[in-house]
């Protein structure tokens, strides 16, 4: 992503493929990103459950729907969506409830 240049990151397309086996809780979820610079990018899940270990990022929801849980008790579940702005810290560990497909525009670092 270049100065000045606009990217339009809700119709961008982006290569889908299977989250890991390891990772699914149900369904056949499908995941992929762009980067758009070293800490920007856009990130999109099909329906279905999984699981990760997050990055430390904040992130804006532009499209979709889901439930995002945390090993940790202390932590109510969130719902995301459209407009929906979510910090996250490296090392949580969370489980993704992806209703409807979930496209998001994260900044890590």
């Amino acid at each position: 992503m270049n100065p000045g240049i606009v990217t339009d990151a809700a119709s961008l397309a982006l290569d889908l493929q299977p989250v890991p086996a390891d990772q699914v809780v149900e369904g056949s979820p499908r995941a992929g990103y762009a980067e758009l610079t070293d800490t920007v990018g856009v990130w999109e899940h099909t329906p279905g459950t999984s699981t990760d270990v997050e990055a430390d990022e904040v992130f804006v929801v532009l499209s979709g729907s889901a439930t995002v849980s945390f090993d940790d008790p202390a932590l109510a579940d969130i719902e995301l969506r459209p407009g929906s702005v979510v910090r996250l810290t490296a090392g949580m560990r969370t489980v993704w409830t992806v209703r409807e497909t979930l496209r998001k525009v994260y900044l890590v670092g």
